[in-house]
């Protein structure tokens, strides 16, 4: 599958650089060719010398090689990659990709391609949790970098957690699937996600705390795997992936005509929060306070969009997949949610506050289908897109 492929590996500094020889072998022995790049931190743990041997390429690592750049050397290299490599990722590295520095050869390299960027993360476990570090995660996913892990476990530090670099067959793994056309090629999806706002009156409306991160996820996991997805999407706090078809709507009912619109579909999956209800007659001038009484509003019941797919007569798709967050009796209200509404499948998760799941940056699903439930530990959320993919990609054969 990596035959005549061409890597650019970006060798970050950090611990987990000797693993990226390793990487290199690994890559050879399929049959790709290995460019390296090493950052200056990266000369402190291993030697360019020992990533050009094993490579058998010329490495990369002063952005003023005045050779190469009389031709833009960085340029080309950016471009004559099939697919470039980040490993390992540091959170110094990552920050540069989040912010569009340019001010060495790996960030310029960075900034320069025209190609998928995949990055390994390898860090101590605390800057892994760090919330700048999570908001260049959120920023370099919006951007459609891929990511392979990190991994839990004991780190060089002595600390243990999420931090520790995917191993070389993990990311060859991750390799393949980034230049593969993958399971899902041809196959078109059609993803809900974010809240809908639904007007009050010209400034003020209802709404709920979804970000839109579980189903962007989803649509980027898709993505990956070949499919041709349309991105439906509320007034989200997260950006759309890249790579997809992106409609904006605000309200449930302009949800539905955009999904209905999306149609013929062999896949939807509604990962939106969508209000239930809508103030039935909206106010078309702001509403005043006046000191003696409150404004009466009465709510009309919005249209349900996940039953309106999973029950249509003509051109139903395959696998309708929907979600239920609750905050108690989850799966008993799950369950019977799938049977109400007729989907395939329903993904039942805890979003009580005390989960932090609303919002947030990890779920915990239940998948729930005609077969029973099927437990998910606590994971990441670009990791439960991708298992979700992975098993859209096994049901549709």
């Amino acid at each position: 599958m990596l035959a005549g492929k061409r890597i650019l590996l970006i060798i970050g500094g950090g611990i987990a650089a000797f693993k990226s020889l390793d990487l290199i072998r690994r890559l050879r022995e399929r049959g790709a060719a290995v460019t390296p790049v090493l950052t200056r931190a990266a000369e402190e743990f291993v030697t360019p010398l020992s990533a050009s041997a094993l490579a058998g390429e010329k490495v990369y690592t002063d952005l003023f090689d005045l050779t190469d750049e009389a031709e833009m050397g960085h340029i080309e290299l950016s471009r004559a990659a099939d697919l470039l490599v980040v490993a390992p990722a540091t959170a110094d590295l990552m920050a540069k990709m989040a912010g569009g520095h340019a001010n060495d050869l790996a960030s310029t390299l960075l900034m320069a391609t025209d190609k998928r960027v995949l990055v390994a993360p390898a860090m101590n476990v605390r800057m892994w949790e760090h919330p700048a570090n999570q908001r260049n995660i959120a920023t370099l996913r919006g951007d459609g970098i891929l990511f392979v892990g990190p991994n839990e476990g004991n780190m060089a530090c002595g600390e243990f957690g999420p931090g520790r670099m995917a191993e070389p067959l993990e990311i060859v793994a991750a390799i393949e699937a980034a230049l593969a056309d993958g399971p899902l090629k041809g196959r078109h999806v059609v993803v809900t996600s974010g809240p809908t706002h639904e007007p009050i009156d010209p400034v003020r409306y209802i709404a709920n705390r979804s970000s839109g991160a579980q189903g962007t996820a989803i649509a980027r996991a898709l993505s990956a795997l070949g499919a041709d997805v349309t991105f439906i999407t509320g007034p989200a706090t997260v950006p759309p992936p890249e790579g997809v078809r992106v409609v904006r709507v605000e309200t449930a009912r302009e949800m539905l005509e955009a999904v209905q619109g999306a149609l013929p579909a062999e896949v939807a999956v509604c990962a939106a929060a969508v209000a239930d209800w809508r103030v039935a007659q909206e106010s078309q001038g702001k509403i005043k306070k006046d000191g003696k009484s409150l404004p009466k509003l009465e709510f009309a019941e919005n249209p349900d969009i996940l039953a309106t797919v999973s029950q249509m007569t003509e051109g139903r798709p395959t696998l309708v997949v929907g979600f239920a967050a609750e905050t108690d009796d989850v799966i008993a209200h799950a369950t019977a949610k799938r049977a109400r509404k007729a989907c395939d499948w329903i993904l039942a998760n805890d979003v009580s506050p005390a989960t932090g799941i609303m919002g947030g940056t990890e779920n915990a699903v239940t998948l729930i289908a005609e077969a029973g439930a099927e437990d998910w530990p606590r994971m990441a959320k670009d990791q439960v897109a991708m298992r979700l993919a992975q098993k859209i990609a096994e049901a549709l054969g």
